[in-house]
């Protein structure tokens, strides 16, 4: 005897839900392993500095405020994260040619990243102890690599963050020396470079080694590749390297200064690290008692850079509880899009100007010699 008419319409609604549960399944399964060549910028954290700067080995402490550095979480999108992530307002969505040099791949990204930072503690401790008065040895000490062609001639035998420190057997201390001894050499030329090859720890930490001497043999120059803007070097190139340098700096400071930022890459903390040095140097009076954030990079100068993921980083201090975010002029307007009725945003293009902004709420800084210094004891900046 048949089953019932109804009984059999139910077996049929349960098999074809079950087929389409299979299929929504293997297509969400599917469009997970597709990558779509984009990156979501999203809000990520804020902290204080003071825990994070240990100066002559005493590591800071807040007193009766904070300053804080923000970061951005980048995450690559497939296609199955791509829709929410687009449908959150708090997010941007880039494409991976957005955050890498042209040619260059987007796996490269942690490792500029932590080369980034590295360079951006030695820029902070630099522009906070020079303006406050204390001397600061600095020298040439070779070539950094910074970014790597994909498919260029010294893939494979040179990485970010590793430098350059001979060329030939002659020993190079800028970048420039490399770009000026590499110039006039052919294509299909065998290169002899010198190398201090880099170590990225897990925690983001860089550490060179002794010299290695590595191969290359130069490939044809890319079309659209830039002349050389070293002195001395004139003309296209005859030969192509395949990498980006930038001078490794060897500092000498007169205290000792360390920064700990695991697992936080790129240059964007360097003014928050270098007010957190001030700060700390000063007692804690820089603070005067407010809870801020400042973003933008910072060069040996105190001169304060542009930085990605503005917005993010103001929905992130915000909910961090900060009054005062410190912004560089070209991030004005994104930060205020983004800033609650509590959060003040000022922009700075200077260390001067973050310094004055803090002086007119009350904070002080002390000085190599001793003397503590005020708004009112010297002459207000812009």
């Amino acid at each position: 005897m048949p089953p019932p008419k109804s009984v059999s319409r139910q077996r049929k609604v349960v098999r074809v839900a079950l087929i389409v549960l299979v299929v929504l399944v293997t297509a969400g399964f599917i469009a997970s392993r597709i990558d779509t060549g984009k990156f979501a910028i999203s809000p990520g954290g804020a902290q204080p500095v003071a825990p994070l700067i240990t100066i002559d080995g005493h590591t800071g402490k807040a007193v009766g405020g904070k300053i804080m550095l923000t970061d951005v979480l980048l995450t690559p999108l497939s296609w199955l994260t791509y829709l929410p992530a687009k449908l959150d307002s708090s997010n941007d969505i880039v494409p991976a040619s957005a955050l890498v040099p042209s040619g260059v791949s987007v796996s490269e990204l942690d490792a500029q990243g932590y080369l980034e930072m590295d360079q951006s503690k030695n820029a902070a401790k630099t522009a906070a102890l020079t303006r406050l008065g204390y001397k600061v040895g600095a020298a040439p000490d070779g070539a950094v690599v910074t970014a790597v062609g994909e498919h260029a001639p010294a893939t494979g035998q040179v990485s970010v963050a590793d430098v350059i420190t001979a060329v030939n057997g002659s020993a190079v201390s800028t970048a420039c020396g490399v770009i000026s001894d590499v110039h006039s050499l052919v294509a299909g030329s065998r290169v002899a470079l010198t190398v201090r090859v880099a170590t990225i720890h897990p925690d983001g930490t860089i550490t060179n080694g002794t010299p290695q001497v590595k191969n290359v043999t130069l490939g044809e120059p890319p079309d659209d590749r830039p002349a050389p803007s070293c002195p001395g070097v004139t003309g296209p190139s005859k030969g192509y390297l395949g990498v980006s340098l930038d001078n490794d700096i060897r500092y000498s400071f007169p205290i000792s200064i360390s920064i700990s930022t695991d697992n936080i890459g790129g240059p964007s903390a360097g003014l928050a690290m270098t007010l957190g040095i001030i700060d700390q140097l000063s007692g804690g009076n820089l603070v005067h008692h407010r809870v801020l954030a400042a973003t933008g990079t910072i060069d040996p100068g105190g001169q304060v850079g542009d930085v990605g993921g503005v917005p993010q980083k103001t929905i992130a201090v915000s909910r961090a509880g900060a009054t005062l975010f410190l912004v560089p002029v070209e991030e004005l307007s994104a930060a205020r899009s983004k800033a609650t009725s509590t959060l003040r945003i000022k922009a700075v293009s200077t260390l001067d100007q973050a310094l004055n902004a803090l002086m007119r709420l009350g904070g002080t800084i002390t000085m190599a010699n001793g003397t503590t210094e005020s708004l009112t004891s010297r002459v207000p900046g812009p």
